[in-house]
C-alpha cells in the first residue's frame, strides 16, 4: 500500500514511514526477545511527526483523518505490530482530544502532540471490573479548583514511558458506575507507582504494567462534559481504537501473506513448494478471501465514523464491534493458515527468514483485547434491536 497523503514542509507520510519502518524492523526481533518497550521506535516515530498525525495543522499536526490512521497503521504493522499497537493506542487517544478537549487543553496540549513530544497511553481497565469501558469505580475529587486523582489499574500499555495519559474516572463520590469521567493526566503531575512484571506469549514489546497514578490537576483536563465520557466514547474513542486495531492485525497479516508469496514465487520456493497443488492454492485461496473481507469491512466503518450520521444505531454500532471481532479472529486465521501452507522450517521456527512464528503469538492476543465475547454479546443484543437487519448501503448510495 502506498501512503500518498501530503503533510507540512513537503513531506509525505511515505517520507515520514521511510524514516521510521527501518528502525521498527531492525528493533522488532529484539523487542520480542526481551519484552521491553520498542524505545528506538518510539523515538523514530517522535522525529518522524507521525505523533501528531491526526493533530490540526494548524495546532502543528499533520492534519490526516482516519484512512491516513489505516494506511499508517497497516505500514508500522508490517514491520512491528507491537510499536504499530501502541502507536495506534495513542491515536486514539489523539482522537478523542481532538474532538472532545476544552479550548483550554486543545491549546495547552495539541500542539506538544504534533511536535512529537507527547506520547498518550490509555487508564481505561480497573480492578473490580476489568476492561468494561463504560464505567468506572474509582471517584474523581474536586478541591480548591483542582482535580484530585488516584486510580489503580491492572495493566497501562507503555505505562513507564507515556509522557501522558487519558483516563477514566467515575465522576465523583456519589456518581453511579456509568457516570464517567475522561480526563487527561500530564506525567508531570503525577506520582507513579508501577508493579509487576510483563512476560506475556506474545505482543511482548508493549511492555502492559500495573500502576497506580496520583495527581492534582487543573479542571480544564476533563475531556468532553463530566459523567458523559458514552459521547466521546460512541464518537471517537470507540471507532478510532477498533479502526487502528483492525488496521494493524489486517497490516502484519497482509505483510506475512506478501513474504509468503514471494517465497513461493522464488526460485529456491519452486524447488521446495509445489505451486501447482491443490491443496496449497486452496490455503492461499483462503488466506486472500480473509484479507479482502477484512478490507472491505475496514473500509465501511470508517466510512460511517467519517460521515455526520448518528454514530449510535444498531447497525453502525453493530459493524463497529464486528470489526473488532472479525479483524482479531480472521488476521489470526490468515497467519495459522500461512503455517500450515509454509511448514516447519519457515512457518514454526523463530529464527525463519520472516516471523510467522512471531505473528501467530501476537494475533492470539488479539480476540483478547476487549475480549471477543463481550463484543458478541452486545453485538446479539443489538441484532434484537435491528428488525429489519440493517446492512451497509451499497457503494455510491
Amino acid at each position: 500500500m502506498t501512503v500518498t497523503t501530503q503533510a507540512p514542509a513537503g513531506r509525505t507520510l511515505d517520507d515520514r514511514l521511510a524514516e521510521v519502518l527501518p528502525v521498527l524492523h531492525d528493533e522488532s526481533r529484539e523487542v520480542d526477545d526481551t519484552a521491553e518497550f520498542p524505545v528506538r521506535g518510539l523515538a523514530a516515530l517522535r522525529e518522524s511527526g507521525l505523533m501528531g498525525l491526526l493533530v490540526p495543522e494548524e495546532l502543528g499536526g499533520l492534519g490526516g483523518d482516519l484512512d491516513d490512521l489505516v494506511s499508517v497503521s497497516m505500514e508500522l504493522a508490517g514491520e512491528c505490530l507491537s510499536t504499530a499497537l501502541i502507536w495506534g493506542m495513542h491515536c486514539q487517544q489523539v482522537a478523542a482530544l481532538v474532538g472532545h478537549a476544552g479550548p483550554e487543553l486543545r491549546k495547552r496540549l495539541l500542539p506538544r502532540i504534533g511536535a512529537g513530544e507527547v506520547y498518550v497511553a490509555s487508564v481505561t481497565s480497573e480492578k473490580g471490573k476489568g476492561g468494561h469501558l463504560l464505567s468506572a469505580e474509582a471517584p474523581l475529587r474536586r478541591k480548591d479548583g483542582r482535580l484530585l486523582l488516584e486510580r489503580d489499574a491492572p495493566i497501562v500499555t507503555g505505562a513507564l514511558q507515556a509522557d501522558g495519559f487519558l483516563v477514566t474516572m467515575r465522576d465523583d463520590e456519589s456518581a453511579p458506575p456509568n457516570a464517567v469521567t475522561l480526563v487527561y493526566a500530564d506525567r508531570d503531575d503525577l506520582t507513579i507507582e508501577a508493579s509487576g512484571s510483563w512476560n506475556p506469549m506474545g505482543m511482548r514489546g508493549t511492555h502492559s504494567v500495573a500502576v497506580k497514578l496520583a495527581g492534582r490537576l487543573p479542571e480544564s483536563n476533563v475531556v468532553g462534559r463530566p459523567g458523559e465520557f458514552r459521547t466521546v466514547a460512541t464518537r471517537s474513542f470507540i471507532p478510532a481504537g477498533h479502526i487502528a486495531w483492525a488496521a494493524c492485525w489486517l497490516g502484519s497479516a497482509r505483510a506475512a501473506t506478501k513474504a509468503v508469496v514471494e517465497l513461493l514465487r522464488s526460485p529456491s520456493g519452486r524447488k521446495q513448494f509445489d505451486v501447482d497443488s491443490e491443496t496449497l492454492r486452496t490455503r492461499l485461496a483462503r488466506v486472500r478471501v480473509d484479507l479482502d473481507a477484512i478490507a472491505a469491512l475496514l473500509s465501511q466503518v470508517v466510512r460511517d465514523a467519517t460521515s455526520e450520521d448518528d454514530p449510535e444505531p444498531p447497525p453502525i454500532q453493530l459493524r463497529l464491534n464486528a470489526l473488532k471481532i472479525f479483524s482479531s479472529e480472521r488476521s489470526f486465521a490468515v497467519v495459522d493458515e500461512l503455517i500450515q501452507l509454509v511448514g516447519l522450517r519457515y512457518g514454526y521456527i523463530r529464527d525463519a527468514p520472516f516471523p510467522l512464528e512471531r505473528l501467530f503469538r501476537d494475533l492470539r492476543s488479539a480476540s483478547l483485547n476487549y475480549a471477543n465475547d463481550r463484543l458478541l454479546l452486545a453485538n446479539g443484543a443489538l441484532a434484537l434491536l435491528d428488525r429489519e437487519v440493517t446492512l451497509a448501503p451499497a457503494a455510491g448510495r
